[in-house]
């Protein structure tokens, strides 16, 4: 019997932009890439979520597959040739983010989105520039869902099924263009399953779900990120330890998130945890 001259028989060889690096035979082409620190973009992938590869931004080159290769759910073989930026692959990036920009508004789009909007100096009016036609804002006291700027990236239902809260509250509904986020038989939130965990806004990278306290004080001009802390505490509610980082401006408190490698909660909450803080700013005695 040959042994493997391998450190680990679990391990492969793959070839990374022209460098022969080791990998774990079921880890994904976006997995190795990232161990490597090569950069690639992702809008719908999250790491503490499954893999739904609906935005195929972090598409890659496969040396033999005749398409660009979607890295985020795509696991490696032993010999597999990868390379992460050339020109195909920096034009389909491009015209998917200005295809986007013609359908949803992205202009509330997290930093990552800008950055490498920017880097591959998209060109948001190319397919003309997308215009409200929706108007449709769900709103309650805790947060808001604004269709408008909602690419179905799919996190929020992930977020919402198997990979945290298991509520299953929200689901895709309809076909093609028409198809939209709804609760089930298109109910109003709170006749829903909806427990008011807040993980879909967590997760959301586009702002089409937003705090209220965010939405209302964007909509007053008031909300200044420059202006704003953030300091990472333990939830005060129960024993079980979750890390908050409050978002502070004006010396209160206007959101709460929490770390995405936070071990305890991968960056997930409950209703408490998310929308509890109001006793922290009360003038009462």
């Amino acid at each position: 019997m040959i042994e493997s001259r391998l450190p680990d028989p679990r391990l492969v060889e793959v070839t990374l932009n022209g460098e022969t690096v080791l990998a774990h035979a079921d880890a994904t082409i976006l997995d190795v890439c990232r161990d490597a620190n090569v950069d690639i973009p992702t809008m719908c992938f999250l790491k503490t979520l499954s893999p739904f590869n609906s935005c195929r931004l972090c598409v890659v080159e496969v040396t033999g597959s005749r398409t660009l290769v979607p890295s985020c759910s795509r696991t490696v073989d032993g010999g597999m040739e990868i390379t992460t930026e050339s020109e195909r692959i920096a034009n389909t990036r491009r015209t998917l983010y200005e295809m986007y920009a013609s359908t949803v508004d992205l202009s509330l789009a997290d930093e990552e989105t800008q950055n490498w909007m920017a880097k591959y100096d998209v060109n948001i009016d190319r397919f003309g520039l997308y215009e409200s036609h929706r108007d449709v804002k769900v709103q309650d006291d805790l947060y808001i869902r604004d269709y408008d700027r909602c690419v179905m990236c799919y996190r929020c239902v992930a977020a919402c099924g198997p990979d945290a809260q298991n509520t299953f509250a929200i689901d895709v509904a309809g076909r093609g263009l028409s198809a939209t986020i709804s609760t089930e038989f298109d109910v109003v939130l709170p006749d829903s399953a909806c427990v008011y965990c807040g993980n879909c806004i967590g997760v959301c990278p586009t702002g089409a779900l937003m705090f209220k306290s965010e939405y209302d004080m964007r909509a007053a001009g008031t909300w200044n990120e420059d202006r704003q802390t953030v300091t990472t505490t333990i939830c005060s509610f129960c024993g079980v330890g979750c890390n908050l980082d409050l978002h502070v401006q004006d010396n209160r408190v206007v959101k709460v998130t929490s770390p995405v490698d936070d071990d305890i909660t991968d960056g997930h909450l409950c209703i408490k945890g998310r929308f509890g803080y109001a006793y922290l700013q009360s003038e009462s005695e």
